[in-house]
């Protein structure tokens, strides 16, 4: 009885606060008012259409020279998009600079978004900065060697690049919370630059990464027969096989590079949610108090830290023998097959256990009693937004692997557990899409704190006085000792009681955390199981399935970093 009451207190703060929230104050009126409606927004002027025209225009061009990097048969080179790219970038830091120094400075209104820029986002973006600057690094020396044959704007870029890192991170930082009240129109470009800038560098990434991931076999018939990983995988080798190194470390660099690929896409991903935010939120005026803060507290919470941690490191060590496994030229088809059988098991395992969890979930919330948020707020918009987009990448590659092992009739082993994987692979992503929605826009729990109330007996001996010194007069005109020490003493030991259903989304979310970490680490990292699995590959013959994994894979990482982005969001609010 005292659990359910605790639960109905608890929901109904939340929704109390909420509703107190949303509820806007006399002076807040009058401030909106005075400000000319900024709480409205101003109608869409000029600069709303201009930033978008250089948005759709600079990721067009972008794309372009991506894709044509891509082909053998169009004469663009690396230089050529790499030109663009330090222009573009330069415009970028200059601009970045500029808001710093300049337009931080004047607006004097000062409105943050608290909802914007949480600290696990900024970190995140911290963290994967310095490993993009250790790449460019990597980068930089391995392409000096190739200076005497090669060009040299292949050297330059890195260098660029590691400034904008710096500038962008710091930019960030400080001002990813603001609300801009002047310059509005400047700000808007400035940030649809920042925004397709890091789009067009993303793009550029993962175009490269799937080049170098993925080689066309020349068959008479424009297919593609299944000979091991070595007709589709070439490691990170650029500019022309004639032009040789000029120190022995070339290689080493190259495959160090290589493996940091991955955190210097998330970066700019990264980047670009945050510029989105930021550009959303010009001209809103908020209140930067008006957001709850949350204790994190782990300790709480065992089974699902303890089962998903479990699960990441069996998937990493399934993962490094796959790996191991596919680049030994020593292997024959036997041992290859073996390899993917247990890597297809393996993604089964945590699909399924991914899946239960999240069925878990999405029944708490059916029988939880806390409202849906319905405030207005761009950064839970967008990860909505990029959580729904996001997951039809990997969605598209599985209805592909399921058509192809439906209309091959599944024969064998591998190809029944691929069509096994790609169901379940629907399935956790519908779920899951699910509970990480549902979580974003319940109202959070509240903590019903117990005041402990300490009354003080003044007829209470205190020692060195005896009783006859207590006379009528005395007790009358005396003040009740105050006590603050021990009132202190008793809320600091207090610890509130946390529901079932608090205690069971927070298992939950954390499981499904580890769990989205290790299914971005597998394929982030090189693994490409819809290659050495050949049964795709020759049903579409390789082109048509290559373009289809190198188009939507990219998308599907992004998914899973995403999700314990989100998932995080998740776990604290509960």
């Amino acid at each position: 009885m005292m659990a359910k009451d605790i639960e109905t207190e608890e929901a109904h703060l939340s929704n109390n606060l909420s509703t107190s929230g949303q509820v806007e104050s006399p002076g807040e009126s009058d401030l909106n008012e005075s400000t000319g409606g900024a709480k409205k927004e101003h109608p869409r002027n000029w600069g709303w259409m201009l930033s978008g025209v250089i948005c759709v225009n600079i990721l067009i061009l972008g794309c372009a020279l991506s894709s044509g990097i891509a082909s053998t048969h169009v004469d663009i080179s690396g230089p050529d998009l790499q030109v663009f790219q330090i222009i573009i970038v330069l415009l970028t830091s200059i601009w970045m600079i500029y808001y710093v120094v300049y337009t931080a400075r004047k607006d004097t209104a000062n409105y943050k978004d608290s909802h914007a820029g949480p600290i696990w986002l900024r970190g995140g973006l911290v963290l994967f900065g310095i490993l993009s600057i250790i790449m460019d690094i990597f980068k930089i020396a391995s392409y000096v060697g190739y200076l005497h044959c090669d060009s040299a704007v292949k050297v330059a870029f890195p260098v660029v690049q590691v400034v904008f890192i710096v500038v962008q991170t710091y930019f960030f930082w400080i001002h990813s919370k603001d609300c801009v009240q002047i310059q509005r129109n400047i700000t808007r470009c400035g940030l649809m630059l920042t925004l397709s800038t890091n789009l067009v560098v993303w793009m550029t990434a993962v175009t490269e990464e799937s080049v170098h991931q993925t080689t066309i076999p020349e068959y008479p018939d424009n297919t593609s027969k299944a000979v091991g990983r070595d007709e589709y995988i070439e490691k990170a080798g650029f500019g022309d096989d004639k032009c040789k190194c000029s120190h022995t470390s070339c290689k080493f660099f190259k495959e160090a590079y290589y493996y940091l690929y991955p955190f210097n896409i998330e970066y700019s991903l990264f980047a670009s949610a945050m510029a989105y935010v930021l550009w959303k939120n010009i001209g809103r005026v908020l209140d930067e108090h008006a957001h709850h803060h949350f204790k994190f507290r782990l300790k709480q919470f065992i089974v699902g830290p303890v089962i998903g941690i479990l699960l990441v490191v069996a998937g990493l060590a399934t993962f490094i023998v796959y790996e191991m496994e596919m680049q030994n030229d020593d292997s024959d088809d036997d041992d290859r097959d073996r390899a993917v059988m247990m890597h297809f098991t393996t993604n089964i395992v945590i699909l399924v256990l991914m899946s239960v969890a999240t069925v878990i979930g999405g029944v708490i919330y059916k029988v939880d009693h806390r409202e849906h948020l319905s405030d207005k707020n761009p950064t839970r918009n967008l990860d909505v937004g990029l959580l729904l987009g996001a997951s039809l990448g990997q969605i598209i590659i599985s209805y592909f692997s399921i058509v192809a092992m439906v209309a091959t009739g599944a024969k064998g082993h591998l190809n029944r557990l691929n069509l096994t994987g790609a169901i379940l692979m629907v399935l956790q992503l519908g779920l899951q899409n699910f509970f990480i929605i549902e979580g974003l826009h319940r109202e959070p729990f509240h903590e019903v704190e117990t005041m402990v109330t300490v009354v003080a007996n003044p007829y209470v001996l205190q020692p060195g006085k005896d009783l006859y010194t207590i006379d009528g007069s005395d007790v009358d005109t005396k003040q009740s000792p105050v006590v603050p020490e021990r009132h202190h003493s008793h809320m600091a030991d207090h610890k509130p009681k946390i529901s079932w259903k608090r205690r069971v989304l927070k298992e939950v979310s954390a499981f499904l955390l580890l769990g989205n970490i290790i299914l971005w680490i597998i394929p982030a990292f090189g693994a490409r199981p819809q290659f050495d699995h050949d049964s795709e590959t020759q049903f579409y013959n390789f082109n048509m399935w290559a373009a289809v994994v190198n188009v939507g894979l990219p998308f599907g990482i992004f998914y899973r970093m995403h999700s314990v982005a989100s998932l995080f969001e998740v776990f604290v609010a509960a």
